[in-house]
């Protein structure tokens, strides 16, 4: 899952990271993939709005 679409999806920083019960840091430290287990959260969370790639994850990289 794409930061920017959740952040988009969200409306900013600050209103994602209080959808998800995260310190604004914690959100701000995500680099363009965020952590898989934030991106099943927000899949549950948007009811599939946002839907999380697990080929985005299958990969290995970390969250680049």
């Amino acid at each position: 899952m794409k930061t920017n679409d959740v952040l988009t999806h969200f409306g900013g920083k600050r209103a994602t990271a209080e959808a998800l019960g995260l310190s604004t840091q914690a959100v701000q430290a995500w680099k363009t993939i965020i952590p898989q287990k934030q991106a099943w959260r927000i899949d549950r969370l948007t009811n599939g709005v946002l839907k999380i790639d697990e080929a985005l994850y299958a990969t290995g990289r970390k969250y680049d």
